[in-house]
């Protein structure tokens, strides 16, 4: 009898886990959202007391990022899109001297993305590994998003315009809380890893910095294209 019980436990466990992740699948798909096609949130990672990765030569990862975004900002805006940026200048989104500046930072960013419903959200950040050779620009999106996974691939095909060695692929994660927590297609573009000397000081160039923000545009109005 005992067995008996447990297996029935098992079996409606298994199938709550079923119908937990085909829902969990429906809300990140974005199918009920309400999305303006024609707005796009520039996300530009860290800032203020939080750095962000520092690099070779002590380049801080917040300011590159800033840097992109303000550049895709602009060339957006060009284009005729409505952009909005999480943050203009070096600060981060938390508010007074709150306990964990982080997380209401993180909550903040999310929050504002949801309150936007853009077509599109891109989060621009610089990488960073304990091997110094890794180099190349990578996109990541969260691991239950159809849309977000084709998004990353455009993205990651657009990228090539940087750098056309870049081997790279897109990669699926399901622990960003950035990734995890927006309702529209959202995507995190590593635009290059800080931790190699060579790509830390070519992100800091004016010029390639220009070509990063060209390609990330790219890859912004050919997803957004695929989805009229």
């Amino acid at each position: 009898m005992r067995k008996k019980v447990e297996l029935v436990v098992m079996a409606l466990l298994l199938v709550a886990l079923l119908f937990a992740g085909r829902y969990l699948s429906q809300q990140v798909a974005s199918d009920k959202v309400e999305r303006k096609k024609n707005v796009v949130v520039v996300d530009c990672g860290h800032g203020g007391a939080d750095p962000g990765k520092v690099g070779a030569g002590d380049v801080l990862e917040k300011d590159l990022n800033l840097e992109i975004g303000k550049r895709v900002e602009k060339k957006l805006k060009k284009k005729g899109y409505e952009v909005v940026m999480t943050r203009k200048e070096d600060k981060d989104l938390a508010e007074g001297g709150s306990g964990n500046r982080k997380v209401q930072d993180m909550k903040n960013r999310v929050a504002l993305v949801n309150k936007s419903k853009p077509g599109i959200a891109v989060s621009i950040h610089q990488n960073s590994y304990s091997d110094a050779s890794v180099h190349g620009s990578q996109v990541f999106y969260y691991s239950h998003s159809t849309e977000g996974k084709e998004a990353a691939a455009i993205m990651q095909e657009a990228l090539l315009l940087a750098d056309p060695e870049n081997t790279r692929k897109e990669k699926a994660n399901d622990t960003y809380y950035f990734l995890k927590r927006t309702e529209v297609p959202t995507i995190i573009v590593e635009c290059g890893f800080l931790s190699n000397p060579e790509e830390a000081a070519l992100l800091s160039e004016k010029e390639y910095q220009e070509k990063m923000a060209e390609a990330i545009v790219s890859g912004i109005e050919k997803y957004l294209e695929s989805q009229r």
